[in-house]
């Protein structure tokens, strides 16, 4: 149980440190309402999962790596949290439409590339 909760942890860091370094490039780049480092964040994130749970469907993979990789990084790279407050703050804020957009725009795209990292993998 130490091994798995270590490399939970381990998958889970690195994931938030490419979380971080997604918004810090991101607001290099781009100011606006719309809360793109987040939508960049879950859609790529979803995409790695779709594409692990592909390869490890389809190898003999020992269940660590699926810890480290899809629980640890993915679970440490994306973030459910953050879209719900940034949807708060765009109710907030009047920004009906930004938020309609975005809400919509991250489920089904992020649905979507799912699907897309599992049919690459088979």
């Amino acid at each position: 149980m130490i091994k798995q909760l270590f490399l939970v942890g381990l998958g889970g860091g690195i994931g938030s440190i490419f979380r971080y370094l997604t918004s810090v490039l991101t607001a290099k780049y781009y100011a606006n309402a719309f809360p793109l480092a987040t939508f960049i964040t879950n859609i790529l994130g979803c995409f790695i999962i779709g594409l692990l749970i592909g390869y490890f469907a389809n190898t003999n993979t020992d269940s660590n790596l699926k810890l480290l990789f899809i629980t640890g990084f993915c679970g440490g790279y994306t973030t459910f949290s953050t879209f719900a407050a940034e949807n708060i703050s765009l109710l907030q804020s009047n920004n009906y439409i930004t938020l309609i957009t975005y809400t919509l725009a991250s489920v089904l795209i992020g649905f979507l590339a799912v699907a897309l990292g599992l049919m690459i993998t088979k």
